[in-house]
């Protein structure tokens, strides 16, 4: 993740630049930085998530929101589009801008290799200082593999991870189960080792 110019802007100034920009980018305590494209598999996942919350919650006051309606965590001053958030009932905009909610009860991201780390740690502890936030789901794109974080407690969250076809994500912020299968839907893991391979040969020549 690279910093767009190393000098402070306001949360105003992102937000108009943003509103002019060709391409997305995070707001990080004064800091612009650019957000990496995603992959054709990154979007299968994405909305394979979606379309099942959607359809899940059609009967229900839930709802779900995809990668373009950004998320507001004051207390760490952060602007950022997590890739898949559920509301309980009505969302919470932040200056009555239908485009910035507050709060989320889950929070979805698919895993790229330029930003695990950062949703694993800190992401993950920035999204902990949102009071309603329940659940985070980490979705691996380049073989089957979730992990679950279920908060149970004043800072208490409990880790399950699902590896196998078989198997079913249930959530625990809502009435809702996915199986893998149907999570990976169309995801094709074979082009994700033709270009790792392709690019080993290329640092091999």
């Amino acid at each position: 993740m690279q910093v767009t110019q190393r000098q402070y802007y306001t949360p105003e100034q992102y937000l108009e630049l943003e509103a002019a920009a060709d391409y997305k980018s995070e707001y990080i305590d004064g800091q612009i930085i650019p957000m990496a494209g995603g992959t054709t598999n990154h979007n299968r996942i994405a909305l394979n998530l979606s379309a099942s919350l959607n359809f899940a919650f059609r009967q229900q006051d839930d709802e779900v929101f995809m990668g373009d309606v950004r998320l507001w965590i004051p207390k760490r001053r952060i602007y950022t589009y997590p890739d898949v958030m559920i509301v309980p009932g009505e969302p919470e905009y932040f200056n009555n801008r239908t485009d910035i909610i507050l709060n989320p009860h889950a929070i979805v991201e698919v895993l790229s290799k330029s930003t695990k780390g950062y949703d694993r740690e800190d992401k993950f502890e920035a999204y902990r200082t949102i009071e309603t936030f329940r659940e985070y789901l980490l979705i691996d794109q380049t073989r089957i593999r979730v992990e679950q974080y279920s908060k149970t407690g004043n800072k208490r969250w409990e880790l399950c991870e699902y590896d196998e076809e078989d198997e079913v994500i249930a959530l625990t912020s809502v009435p809702f189960q996915i199986s893998p299968i149907d999570l990976y839907n169309k995801v094709k893991f074979e082009q994700i080792e033709s270009q790792s391979e392709l690019s080993d040969s290329e640092e091999l020549g």
